[in-house]
């Protein structure tokens, strides 16, 4: 009976913990369980969640991408500028693309090239923050006629009750979710991060399959672009800074193992729903802003710990 009580906590004491706290701030807030407090934190775990969806490709492979906040940022600021030049379905064809060329360029890197991961995104990270500061010229951007577009819906708009934002962020899921089961790029995608060099020897490209869970990562990244855009109607040149890390957070709290090989998509929608409705709980009960920094802090440094104790078979090395 002990070592099943212990498999149960290894395997879902997150979980449990977060119920624990989702009981504690319900009974010190009472709008924190209201239908309209749950829809505004899904509203915004979209964005999150959206860019989550391709980060847990990259981490099924073994690898990480840390240049996504950079890269929600730039294309924030594309996708409101090119709105006011070029109109609102263009401007969003133009971010998709960008994305996609900017997840390539990193999938080129680690994939093809095979420099480590970590170095090539926390460097894009940095270009990406030069380019978008050279892109606007350190100015702010904002959406003109603001009342006049349907630009405006993705971020928004509501459907059959629901925000349109969430709706996206369900769907992206699925679509993800599907590839990743039923598809031969997504048995890949398993197979490298689970064992890169059996992959190789049962004649998978690692490198391809790399590459385009880098792709991925860009597209959803640009989705997400657009929403945040359409959600703020404008842009700053930090919109997006820190969300690298309450990405990945979001993704390892859901159980997506860091050493590649294990997780879902189901998973990384739970884990960033959970850091989505803990940092709410947090500002609901008083909590300064910076709090959440800090939990995002623990909640990354204790879902590793149980992953690798999992892997071990030990907590302790």
């Amino acid at each position: 009976m002990g070592q099943t009580i212990k498999d149960v906590l290894r395997r879902h004491g997150l979980i449990l913990a977060f119920l624990v706290f989702l009981g504690g701030v319900a009974l010190n807030a009472d709008a924190f369980l209201t239908p309209g407090n749950i829809l505004d934190v899904l509203r915004q775990v979209s964005i999150t969640g959206m860019m989550a969806l391709g980060v847990t490709f990259v981490v099924l492979t073994g690898r990480l991408d840390l240049s996504v906040g950079s890269l929600l940022t730039l294309l924030t600021v594309i996708v409101v500028d090119q709105h006011n030049v070029a109109g609102p379905f263009p401007a969003i064809v133009m971010t998709l693309i960008a994305g996609l060329a900017v997840g390539a360029f990193n999938g080129l890197l680690v994939g093809f090239v095979g420099l480590n991961a970590l170095i090539v995104t926390l460097a894009m990270l940095s270009f990406l923050q030069g380019l978008v500061l050279f892109y606007s010229g350190g100015s702010n951007v904002n959406v003109q006629n603001a009342q006049e577009t349907w630009f405006a819906v993705f971020g928004r708009g509501d459907f059959l009750g629901l925000p349109v934002p969430v709706i996206l962020f369900l769907l992206g899921a699925i679509i993800a979710a599907l590839v990743l089961q039923y598809t031969t790029f997504g048995r890949r995608v398993y197979g490298v991060g689970g064992n890169e060099t059996a992959s190789i020897f049962s004649g998978i490209d690692a490198r391809w399959t790399v590459f385009l869970t880098y792709v991925v990562s860009g597209f959803t990244t640009g989705v997400a672009a657009v929403i945040m855009g359409s959600r703020v109607m404008g842009a700053q040149n930090t919109i997006g800074q820190g969300y690298e890390l309450t990405v990945l957070a979001g993704v390892i709290l859901g159980g997506t193992s860091l050493l590649g090989g294990s997780g879902s998509i189901w998973r990384t929608v739970i884990g960033i729903s959970m850091l989505g409705f803990i940092q709410n709980g947090l500002l609901l009960l008083g909590f300064p802003y910076y709090v959440q920094w800090l939990v995002t802090w623990a909640v990354i440094i204790i879902a590793v710990w149980i992953d690798l104790g999992a892997k071990r078979g030990r907590v302790f090395a």
